[in-house]
C-alpha cells in the first residue's frame, strides 16, 4: 500500500504540477478520446478496467444494445470469477428502448436500478480494485458511438480509498442509488405500454437506400451519386482502361454494393449493349432495377434473358450463366454484341459455362466481380482478367469507410461432453443432446440481436445435425427450418421470404447460404462447426452484414470447441496472412484492426483454445506455404519474390528463411524453375536473409543497398545517411554494424553457414567494398543480384516498425541472439547467456514468465510482475549477495550498466522475447534466499523505466490478452 501511495503522489505531481517530472507515472490522470487513425478509443480502457477490478458502479443516463454488447462477453467472464457490479440509469428523454432493459436482465452479475431524478444526465464509471479506485467521468454514455467513434472527453482517475473526491462520487451514487426502483420485468412490461420512441439514432442509422434510389426517371437517377468508395473504384477502373486494357477485376467484400459500382462505371462508358451475367436467376430482378435506378432509361432498355423469359433486344441485358452459355443461345448473338460485359460471382469462372460465354464474346470490357477471388480448384480468376485488379476493398476497409453494417462477434465456449470440449471427432449423437441444445440457446439468448425480432442463420458442419438441431429448437418454442443442399432454388427462396417476413426465427443450414444469397435483414449468424477455412469464414460472417433500417449491427455468434483450426478465426477476422504466429496472438486479443463500431470478442476459455491452437499448428509445414505461394503467384501473374509477399500482405517472409534460409531454397523446394546460385552465393543470400531481412536494425540495410548500387561507399557518407535516416549513431553500433558485416559477431557454426570470407570490409581508403567474390557474382548473376536487392527491399520496408533511432524497440520481440547484436556486444554469446549476462555495460534479462511443469526445482524461479512497474526478479541458482555478477546488477547505476527486460509468456511462443524497457534495481528489496533444493539464490525488485502497457501485461500475466 505504501508503495501505491508514492506512485500515486508521482502520478499527480506529474499530471497536475510538472509534466515533466520523471517519476512513475502508472497513475497518471489521462484523457480519454476516441481516434481512429491512432487506435485509441474509450472502450479500450473501460474494458482494461472491468477485466481488473473487484467490482463495478455504473452511473450513466443512455444505453444503447450496442453499447451493452461491447460489455457482454467480459461481464459473462466476471461473473464466473464471482465479480458483481452495478448499474444506474434512467429513462431521460426516452433514449433508452424497453429492449435494452430486457438485455440488461440477462446480466445476472449485475444489478440495475432506476431513478426518478429530471434531467438525469450522468456518465460516470466507478472500479474497485484490490489496493485503489479508478474513476472515468466525462462525456460518453453506454453506447457503441460513445465509447468507440464519437468526439468525446473523459477522464480516467485513480484514487485511494480513503480519497475525497472518490467517496463523494461514491456518495452521490449511493445517494441515488437507494432512491432508485429496481429494474424487474414487470417495470419493462409498464414501460414498454408508455414508451414513445424518439429517434436520436436517425443519424447514426444508414439505411441501404437513400429516398430518392426509388424513383426511375433519367432526370433522377442522374442525381444518384456513388458514395467515397466507388469514386475511388471508378477512377481505379477507368484507369485500367485507359491503359489499354479491356479486362478488370473488383474485388469487393460482401454487401459494400458491387452492383451499384458496376451501373455507375457502365453509365460512365455509356456503351451501345451492356450483357450482365449471375448465377441464379432470383438475382437478376433486384440487379435490373439497381441498374436503371442508376443508369436511367424506359423500361422497355432492360430485358431478362432466363429460363423463361428471352428479352435478347433489350439494351441492358441480364442474363443467367445456365441459360446464356448454351451453346443456341450464344449462337443467337454477334459476338461483338455487348461492348461492355460484366460478370458477378466471377470467382465461379472457371466453370466451363462462364469459359464458354467469355470465349465466345468480344467485348470492349469485360468487368469481372468478387468478394472472394482465392480459390481452392486450382483455377486463376487473375489470369483470365490479365491480372488487373481494377479495385479491391476487404472487410476491414469496408467497416472502416462504414460501408457495413456493423458487428459484434463473440467468440465463445462450446459445451464440454464427459469433460472435453467438443472437437473434430466428436460424434453427432453428442451434438444435438438437450445439454448441447441448452448451451446453444443460452448463448444465442444472452448475446441476442439488433432490432424487434430474430433473423438468424445458424451453420452447421453436417446435415443431420442441422436437421435435428432444428427439431429440438422447434421443440423449445423456436421457428427454424433446415435447408441443405438437396432443397431446390424454389424451396431456399420460400424459407428466406418467410425468415424476412418474420414467419421464421432461424435457417439452419451447411453450406449453402455460404454466397449468392441476400438476406439484408439477417441480425444474428451462429457458427456451430469448426473453421476449415477463412475463406469460408468471411462468406458466413458476411451473410449479415448488410446494411437494414431494421438493425443496427449484426451478432455473430462462433463456438469455438477444441479445434486444431482455430488459429484461423483470428486469421479471418484481421486479414493477415503472414502465418506470423505472433501477429496471429496478437489478433486474437488486440483488435483494433476492426473499425467504426464493431467489435471483436472471445470469452476467457474460448480465447484459450485459440491459444492452444496457435501454439500447436504447423503454420510453416510446406503444404501451407505452397499454397499461400501459388495464391500470389496466380494474384500477380508472376514468380513472387519477399517483397511481393509484403506488398499484398500475405506471408511474412521472415518465416520462409527461418524455415529454408532463403528464398532461392523456398524456390527449389516448389520446384520452380529458376537460374543457379553457386554454393557461395547461397551462403551470403543465407545471411542476408536470417541476419539482416527482419529489419530489426536498419544499418546494415543501408549498408547493403549502397554497396549493391555503388560498389562501395565512404565511411563518412555512409554515417551521413545514417543521420538522414533518422538512425542511431553512436561507435558502438558502427563497431557492431563492422562485425556483423565481416561476420567476426558470428559463432564458428554460423560463420561456416554464412561463406566464411567477411562480406564487407573497410578498406585502406575508408571506403566500405564488398569482398570480390561478391563483387564479381553482382556483375555476373543478375539473379542473385536480384535476390539479394529484395532482401534488401523488404528488410527496409519491415524496419518501419521499429525505432531507428533506438536499439531496441519497446513491446517488439527478440531473441537472445538479437539482444547481443543490438546491445552492441563483440560477439554473438546466446548460446551461454541463460537468464542473463552482464557485459559491454548492458545486461539483458529473459524471462520466461510461465515454466513448464516439468522444470527442475533448481531451476524454478519465482520471477514475476507485481504491478505493471515492478517485476520480482530472481538471480541464477546459487548465487548470493556476495556474488560478483549479483553485486554489478544491484549497483547497476553506479556502475553505468544497462538492464533491459525481455519477457515472453511461455515456451510456446518459440525464442522471441517481448522487450520491456530498461529497469533498475531497487536496492531496498534485495534480499537472499533459498530454492526449493536449497541453494542459495537473490531476489529483487526491478522498477520499469515505463510501466508495461495493460493489454501485454494481461497477456504476459494471465494469458488472456495482447
Amino acid at each position: 500500500m505504501e508503495d501505491f501511495i508514492q506512485d500515486l503522489q508521482d502520478s499527480l505531481h506529474k499530471g497536475f504540477i510538472d509534466q515533466t517530472y520523471n517519476k512513475t507515472s502508472r497513475y497518471i490522470p489521462e484523457l480519454l478520446i476516441n481516434n481512429t487513425s491512432q487506435n485509441k478509443n474509450v472502450l479500450t480502457t473501460l474494458l482494461e478496467e472491468l477485466d481488473s477490478c473487484n467490482s463495478f458502479l455504473f452511473s450513466v443516463a443512455f444505453i444503447t444494445e450496442s453499447g451493452l454488447a461491447t460489455l457482454k462477453s467480459h461481464l459473462l467472464d466476471l461473473n464466473r470469477k464471482g465479480i458483481k457490479g452495478r448499474i444506474l440509469t434512467s429513462t431521460f428523454l426516452n433514449f433508452n428502448q424497453p429492449k435494452v432493459f430486457k438485455e440488461l436482465m440477462k446480466i445476472t452479475n449485475v444489478e440495475v436500478r432506476m431513478t426518478d431524478i429530471p434531467g438525469f444526465h450522468s456518465k460516470g464509471y466507478i472500479f474497485d480494485h484490490s489496493d485503489h479506485y479508478s474513476l472515468i467521468v466525462g462525456s460518453s454514455n453506454l453506447t457503441a458511438h460513445a465509447l468507440q467513434v464519437n468526439h468525446e472527453w473523459n477522464v480516467k482517475l485513480s484514487s485511494h480509498e480513503n480519497g475525497e473526491v472518490i467517496n463523494h462520487f461514491k456518495s452521490q451514487f449511493e445517494d441515488v442509488w437507494n432512491e432508485a426502483h429496481p429494474l424487474t420485468d414487470q417495470w419493462i412490461k409498464n414501460y414498454e405500454e408508455v414508451y414513445t420512441p424518439v429517434d436520436f439514432k436517425k443519424a447514426e442509422k444508414v439505411i441501404e437506400l437513400p429516398s430518392n434510389y426509388s424513383v426511375n426517371p433519367l432526370e433522377e437517377a442522374l442525381e444518384i451519386k456513388p458514395n467515397k468508395m466507388q469514386i475511388a473504384a471508378l477512377e481505379q477502373i477507368e484507369s485500367v482502361r485507359n491503359a489499354g486494357n479491356n479486362k478488370g477485376l473488383v474485388i469487393s467484400a460482401t454487401g459494400t454494393g458491387k452492383t451499384f459500382l458496376s451501373a455507375f462505371d457502365v453509365r460512365r462508358f455509356t456503351p451501345k449493349k451492356m450483357l450482365f451475367i449471375v448465377h441464379r436467376e432470383q438475382i437478376l430482378h433486384k440487379a435490373k432495377s439497381d441498374f436503371q435506378l442508376i443508369t436511367g432509361g424506359i423500361d422497355k432498355e432492360f430485358g431478362i434473358l432466363s429460363g423463361s423469359t428471352k428479352e435478347k433486344e433489350a439494351k441492358y441485358l441480364f442474363a443467367t450463366i445456365q441459360t446464356i452459355s448454351k451453346q443456341h443461345m450464344l449462337d443467337q448473338f454477334n459476338p461483338e454484341e455487348f461492348d461492355y460485359i460484366l460478370i458477378d460471382e466471377v470467382h465461379k469462372a472457371g466453370a466451363k459455362s462462364y469459359l464458354r460465354v467469355i470465349d465466345y464474346f468480344k467485348p470492349k470490357f469485360l468487368m469481372g466481380m468478387t468478394a472472394t477471388p482465392e480459390r481452392t480448384d486450382d483455377f486463376n480468376i487473375f489470369e483470365l482478367f490479365d491480372y488487373n485488379i481494377a479495385y479491391e476493398i476487404r472487410l476491414q476497409e469496408a467497416l472502416e469507410e462504414d460501408m457495413l453494417c456493423p458487428f459484434h462477434y463473440f467468440g465463445v465456449t462450446d459445451l464440454e461432453y464427459n469433460g472435453e470440449l467438443i472437437d473434430d471427432a466428436t460424434i453427432l449423437s453428442h451434438l444435438v443432446t438437450e445439454e448441447r441444445v441448452n448451451h446453444i440457446m443460452d448463448k444465442v439468448n444472452y448475446y441476442s440481436y439488433s432490432g424487434e425480432h430474430i433473423k438468424g442463420l445458424m451453420f452447421c458442419s453436417r446435415k443431420e445435425e442441422a436437421i435435428k438441431l432444428s427439431e429440438a429448437l422447434n421443440n423449445r418454442g423456436l421457428r427454424t427450418v433446415a435447408l441443405n443442399g438437396d432443397h431446390s432454388q424454389e424451396d431456399r427462396m420460400h424459407q428466406v421470404n418467410r425468415l424476412e417476413n418474420g414467419s421464421l426465427d432461424y435457417i439452419i443450414t451447411v453450406d449453402i447460404f455460404n454466397e449468392g444469397i441476400d438476406i439484408p435483414s439477417i441480425n444474428q449468424v451462429v457458427m456451430l462447426r469448426q473453421t476449415q477455412s477463412s475463406i469460408i469464414f468471411i462468406q458466413q460472417l458476411g451473410r449479415g452484414l448488410r446494411k437494414h433500417n431494421s438493425k443496427d449491427y449484426v451478432t455473430i455468434i462462433d463456438f469455438i470447441g477444441n479445434y486444431k483450426n482455430n488459429y484461423l478465426i483470428p486469421v479471418a477476422l484481421s486479414g493477415d496472412k503472414t502465418q506470423n504466429k505472433d501477429n496471429i496472438r496478437k489478433a486474437t486479443a488486440e483488435t483494433s484492426y476492426i473499425k467504426g463500431v464493431s467489435t471483436i470478442n472471445f470469452e476467457e476459455i474460448a480465447k484459450k483454445q485459440i491459444f492452444k491452437s496457435i501454439n500447436n499448428s504447423n503454420l510453416t509445414a510446406m503444404k501451407v506455404l505452397k499454397d499461400a505461394y501459388i495464391e500470389l503467384k496466380n494474384r500477380i501473374g508472376k514468380v513472387p519474390y519477399f517483397y511481393d509477399f509484403v506488398e499484398n500482405h500475405s506471408i511474412d517472409p521472415v518465416v520462409i528463411a527461418d524455415k529454408y534460409k532463403n528464398y532461392y531454397q523456398f524456390l527449389l523446394k516448389v520446384k520452380e524453375e529458376v537460374p543457379i546460385l553457386n554454393a557461395y552465393e547461397n551462403s551470403v543470400l543465407t545471411m542476408f536473409s536470417l541476419e539482416i531481412l527482419s529489419g530489426k536494425r536498419k544499418h546494415e540495410l543501408i549498408l547493403l543497398d549502397q554497396l549493391v548500387q555503388n560498389g562501395e561507399v565512404a565511411y563518412n557518407d555512409y554515417l551521413h545517411l545514417l543521420e538522414t535516416s533518422n538512425c542511431l549513431v553512436s561507435q558502438a553500433n558502427l563497431n557492431s554494424v563492422h562485425r556483423i558485416m565481416n561476420l567476426s559477431f558470428f559463432t564458428q557454426t554460423d560463420q561456416t553457414k554464412y561463406g566464411v570470407e567477411p562480406i564487407a570490409e573497410l578498406n585502406d581508403e575508408k571506403n566500405y567494398a564488398f569482398n570480390s567474390r561478391i563483387k564479381e557474382s553482382l556483375e555476373k548473376n543478375k539473379y542473385f543480384k536480384h535476390l539479394v536487392e529484395d532482401v534488401i527491399r523488404t528488410g527496409m520496408e519491415k524496419s518501419k516498425k521499429y525505432d531507428a533511432d533506438k536499439s531496441l524497440t519497446l513491446y517488439e520481440k527478440y531473441s537472445r541472439k538479437d539482444s547481443c547484436k543490438l546491445l552492441n556486444w563483440d560477439n554473438d554469446e546466446s548460446s551461454t547467456m541463460y537468464g542473463y549476462k552482464p557485459k559491454h555495460q548492458t545486461c539483458p534479462v529473459f524471462v520466461t514468465y510461465h515454466k513448464n511443469n516439468e522444470v527442475e526445482a533448481s531451476v524454478d524461479y519465482g520471477d514475476e510482475f507485481i504491478s505493471p512497474q515492478l517485476f520480482k526478479w530472481y538471480t541464477r541458482s546459487n548465487r548470493t549477495l556476495q556474488s560478483s555478477e549479483v553485486q554489478k546488477i544491484i549497483h547497476a547505476e553506479e556502475n553505468n550498466l544497462d538492464i533491459h527486460l525481455f519477457v515472453k509468456k511461455d515456451d510456446d511462443e518459440g525464442t522471441g522475447f517481448y522487450y520491456m524497457g530498461e529497469v533498475k534495481p531497487d536496492q531496498d528489496t534485495v534480499q537472499q534466499d533459498k530454492m526449493a533444493d536449497n541453494k542459495p539464490v537473490v531476489h529483487m525488485n526491478m522498477v520499469m523505466e515505463q510501466p508495461v502497457e495493460s493489454m501485454l501485461y494481461n497477456y504476459i500475466v494471465n494469458g488472456q490478452e495482447l
